[in-house]
């Protein structure tokens, strides 16, 4: 029992490393790489490759004869990171552009966290192994240990948001990570002995009970192609929906480490329930359950108003049931132990395949989000194989149109009779209605993966039935489409599911502000009533947009907008006509704004807008108290800083006005809803929150009914650049 105990507390520890190192090193660098959602994924995307590194290693080692030789390999393997230890990143770290960011994370984290990690990750076939060459009467079936491993990092998940983000600094993560390594590394080396000592010596070293000879490994079954192709298929689409899902939160709301964990803690929980026992019980229930966990995703690609309570939990149960069944799947068909190694390497392959198809690939073939819907049709194919022949398969595929004809016909007619005023939510219910007929028929799997295909299609269809897509593209830093009502009186500028500005074609309008910039809006208001803005020689936007602030640049003003990514620079001078306008008064500075503005002189604006979004997400470490310090270090005297936080998600005035307490300064907010049918064509609700070091920086403002001071509670934590708390942020309901 002590053995047992031994082996499964090593286990624990190191897979609680691993999975405690993840989000730690993940939060040292978004910062570096301007708050990005695909930080994370990167991230991920290297975890993954070297998991695969580790267990390629493990199941090669294994083919070097001899159980002692084993454990004195370990042994080594695992001091040898103790001499690179702790591993630091500086936060003032710059990527190099040449390399552009993904490799440069890349190499980054091999240089940092990459030994350590690679080591962790031999643990779970090492450790595994070598229980199995002892004589231990559960030697035999060492499969149970894998539930201790991901134990250990369902609790790092947990820990890490919870209690390590909140009370310890970044830098003491790290020393006390490179502590406990250090007693992973004692406890290892208690295993290696204890396999060394249960194994015997030399020529007469015992076998296995599970590798007797290597005649019994040669008269074994083999294994066929089919069956580890299907190993890597069922191991990639959990691992690509958990990417896919994670970048869907992350987008939208904040990519910190909290929301980074859901999706993966789910991930894992999937591995410890089925291979802890009764893998085919929940392969049977997620069966069952998972068309009626997907098929609320199928509506929402229609783009109906969901809050994000309800939104939210779609997501995770969809992915939870496919990850569920899947590994259900694998681990209902785990061969013998003395296939150990090169089962868990299959598995980390097509692990990694879903990293690589999520993080590199799929942003390079489309220029949206196709992945996720792709993926999930491919999850409700697996189906199929479930209690499946090929004749039945046949005969499905045969009356399989049938669904997608009927849907055709629909929206034809619908059309046809009610034009483009039919209501989505109509043209939805007439277009999905024959595929849902046959979407909702569980047992015949084919009809259900492909139903939901022709669905996901179609609400496609009905979410941009009224827009022309002029331009699509994909980046690191996101998806973007440019596009035009049908009449062509507007063009917009999307960044993911978030409106990001718009300009009017009418050329005599062209040089209006719009959507949350609008004359009338908050900012509009702030711009003509400042004391300091007229008369303000440098002014500075972080995040550029369309470039809707460049129409508010006065004659003999300089405007600095400092933008991220060049894609949206190239956009906005092609698509829309602000920038051109605005001509030399205008420039772009590419790179991330705290970056850039640490080499800009002090005292130089008299006016800082913070306009950075991801989609719906203001990156956080553009809001901390060591941003807004450093902001004010470039504000001229009596100058202001004006932060756009407008958010479907999110409630941040309360946090800015946290940090401006903790710095001394005066701040007020509106929020200012456009719901009025006599408001003003092109404008929308925007939220804006200005800070000045004196009240009277704010100048008539500051009595300005309109304008109030944030409602910053008592329990309002500071965020700062290693803490931050985004549950406590967050809005039930959307304010727009």
């Amino acid at each position: 029992m002590a053995s047992v105990l031994l082996f499964a507390a090593t286990l624990f520890l190191g897979s609680f490393l691993m999975f405690l190192v993840e989000p730690m090193i993940a939060k040292s660098v978004l910062p570096i790489l301007g708050g990005a959602p695909m930080v994370w994924n990167i991230c991920v995307l290297f975890f993954q490759i070297v998991l695969l590194v580790g267990y390629a290693f493990a199941h090669g080692a294994n083919r070097w004869p001899g159980s002692r030789r084993h454990a004195l390999l370990y042994g080594t393997l695992l001091i040898i990171p103790v001499f690179f230890l702790p591993f630091t990143i500086s936060a003032h770290a710059v990527h190099r552009a040449d390399l552009g960011p993904a490799l440069w994370l890349l190499t980054t984290l091999a240089a940092t966290i990459g030994l350590p990690f690679f080591v962790l990750s031999t643990s779970a076939s090492m450790l595994q192994k070598l229980f199995s060459e002892t004589d231990h009467p559960a030697a035999h079936d060492p499969y149970f240990l894998y539930a201790a491993s991901n134990l250990g990092s369902l609790l790092a998940l947990f820990v890490y948001p919870t209690v390590v983000e909140p009370l310890l600094r970044l830098d003491d993560q790290r020393r006390l990570w490179a502590i406990a390594y250090g007693i992973f590394v004692v406890l290892g080396l208690s295993c290696s002995s204890f396999a060394w000592r249960r194994t015997g010596s030399g020529e007469t070293e015992r076998s296995s009970p599970i590798e007797t000879s290597t005649k019994d490994f040669a008269s074994a079954a083999p294994l066929s192609s089919r069956r580890r192709i299907t190993w890597i298929a069922l191991a990639f689409v959990p691992s690509s929906l958990m990417l896919a899902v994670t970048t869907y939160l992350s987008t939208d709301i904040a990519a910190v480490p909290l929301l980074w964990i859901v999706p993966l803690s789910l991930y894992l929980l999937s591995f410890v329930v089925v291979f802890g026992g009764r893998a085919r019980f929940w392969q049977a229930v997620s069966h069952k359950a998972m068309p009626w966990l997907i098929l609320p995703l199928a509506l929402m690609t229609s783009k109906l108003s969901m809050p994000f309570w309800v939104a939210v939990p779609i997501h995770l149960l969809a992915f939870a049931s496919v990850a569920f069944f899947c590994h259900g799947e694998l681990a209902g068909d785990r061969p013998p132990a003395f296939r150990l190694t090169e089962f868990y390497f299959w598995i980390a392959l097509g692990g990694a395949m879903g990293g690589l198809f999520n993080t590199l690939v799929a942003p390079l073939l489309f220029n949206s989000v196709v992945e996720y819907p792709l993926v999930l049709v491919l999850a409700c194919l697996f189906r199929s194989r479930v209690r499946s022949d090929p004749g039945r398969q046949r005969r499905q595929a045969q009356s399989i149109l049938a669904p997608i004809i009927g849907s055709a016909l629909a929206i034809a007619v619908v059309v046809s009779v009610g034009g483009r005023e039919v209501r989505p939510a109509v043209l939805l219910a007439a277009a999905g209605l024959p595929v849902l007929v046959y979407f909702i028929q569980f047992q015949r799997p084919l009809h259900f993966a492909l139903g939901f295909g022709a669905m996901l299609l179609i609400g496609s269809f009905v979410a941009n039935r009224d827009m022309r897509v002029l331009h699509a593209e994909r980046t690191f830093f996101g998806v973007y489409r440019v596009t035009a009502d049908r009449e062509e009186h507007y063009r917009f500028l999307f960044h993911g599911t978030t409106l990001h500005g718009v300009q009017t074609v009418d050329e005599t309008r062209q040089g209006e502000p719009l959507s949350y910039y609008h004359r009338t809006g908050p900012f509009g208001q702030a711009f003509a009533q400042l004391p300091l803005v007229s008369g303000a020689r440098e002014i500075a936007a972080v995040g550029l947009g369309v470039g809707s602030l460049a129409s508010y640049a006065r004659p003999g003003q300089h405007w600095t907008f400092y933008e991220i990514d060049p894609a949206v620079e190239r956009m906005a001078r092609e698509y829309f006509t602000y920038l051109r306008s605005c001509g030399d008064r205008c420039h772009v500075v590419l790179g991330d704004a705290r970056v850039s503005l640490a080499d800009a002189h002090p005292d130089t604006y008299g006016l800082i807008v913070l306009d950075a979004f991801s989609s719906d997400a203001i990156p956080i470490h553009l809001l901390t108290s060591e941003a807004v310090a450093l902001y004010l270090g470039r504000l001229a005297p009596n100058g202001v800083l004006a932060f756009h936080i407008s958010n479907r998600y999110l409630s941040l005035a309360p946090v800015l006005g946290r940090v401006a307490l903790a710095l001394g300064l005066t701040a007020v907010v509106q929020m200012e809803g456009v719901k009025n049918e006599n408001a003003p064509e092109g404008k929308a609700s925007s939220e804006w929150l200005l800070m000045a070091r004196e009240p009277r920086d704010l100048g008539a403002l500051i009595s300005d009914h309109r304008w109030l001071a944030p409602d910053v509670s008592g329990s309002t934590r500071l965020w700062t650049d290693d803490f931050s708390n985004v549950l406590s942020a967050l809005r039930l309901s959307s304010p727009r």
